[in-house]
């Protein structure tokens, strides 16, 4: 099993993922718990089974947001709500959310949790404290909330390797995403205004990489930039693969063939907006990425 497994398992765990942040359901299950605004909720939701951490270790386990940012945040969140009030919160939000968005989830659930749970008991959560804290999360009894417990845990993993591969190669959290904005065209203002930079902010990272001889004077990448760039995908995907390697090959590809459908049917919903600050490809060009 390949690396680029990896990169085709992440577009299917993503939007099951993704619902708990923009979904109806999620929202409102964080304003019933007490947390106050869209930001509260994410970062409360997210770090909920870190249990009642500081500003500073959700700093660290994000790693991409200003910590301004967070720290508007946290840890007042935990004045109004525990994390055990907001982990029941985002658990069943996210369960009714998947169902309404995907109606294939019931069905893909059955056949890919077993799987799912395979790779995550392989899983070294070590230096990994987003995934090894939803590891440790109870499995819901509903069969959709287990679904979205297990990708949830799986899209941490990737995500806490990956900032371990940008910390490696000497990136901060606005440099990285001024990098990712120059190499994928993602919008700049998206990245901002989604991570708290200012473009102050920006614009001494982009300094900063200029002297690197990541960019151009341009803003442009240069042809070193692409390739750190191209590299960190490329070892993000490496480390994200190993822990499905406790799956035959037959298995990986039925565990692909059940979830795509419930993907497919998130992004259709139209529950996840495009472009956006998580970096996953509208539909067209997954399926190009993909064949």
């Amino acid at each position: 099993m390949d690396a680029a497994f990896a990169r085709t398992v992440w577009q299917v765990l993503e939007p099951l993922h993704a619902v708990t942040y923009f979904a109806p359901e999620s929202r409102e299950a964080n304003r019933a718990a007490g947390l106050r605004g869209f930001w509260m909720g994410y970062f409360a939701s997210r770090a909920a089974p870190l249990g009642a951490v500081t500003a500073g270790v959700v700093e660290a386990a994000f790693f991409n947001f200003h910590p301004a940012m967070v720290r508007r945040a946290i840890p007042d969140a935990w004045g109004f709500a525990a994390p055990e009030a907001v982990l029941r919160a985002r658990a069943g939000a996210a369960t009714a959310a998947l169902r309404r968005t995907a109606p294939s989830a019931a069905d893909a659930a059955a056949g890919s949790v077993p799987s799912l749970e395979r790779v995550i008991a392989a899983a070294d959560g070590a230096g990994r404290p987003l995934f090894a804290a939803n590891r440790a999360l109870p499995t819901p009894e509903d069969p959709v909330g287990a679904l979205w417990q297990a990708v949830t845990a799986l899209r941490e993993h990737r995500g806490d390797g990956h900032v371990a591969v940008l910390t490696a190669e000497g990136l901060d959290g606005c440099e990285a995403h001024v990098l990712l904005a120059a190499c994928e065209g993602v919008p700049a203002a998206i990245l901002r205004n989604n991570r708290g930079w200012s473009e102050e902010d920006w614009q001494a990272a982009a300094h900063r990489l200029t002297a690197r001889r990541l960019l151009e004077s341009s803003g442009h990448p240069t042809g070193e930039g692409r390739g750190l760039r191209a590299h960190i995908e490329a070892r993000t995907d490496a480390l994200a693969v190993r822990p499905y390697r406790a799956l035959a090959a037959t298995e990986a590809a039925q565990l692909i063939g059940l979830l795509r459908l419930p993907a497919d049917q998130v992004l259709a919903s139209g529950a996840i907006p495009f472009p956006n600050p998580m970096g996953l490809p509208a539909r067209r060009a997954r399926t190009r990425r993909t064949l």
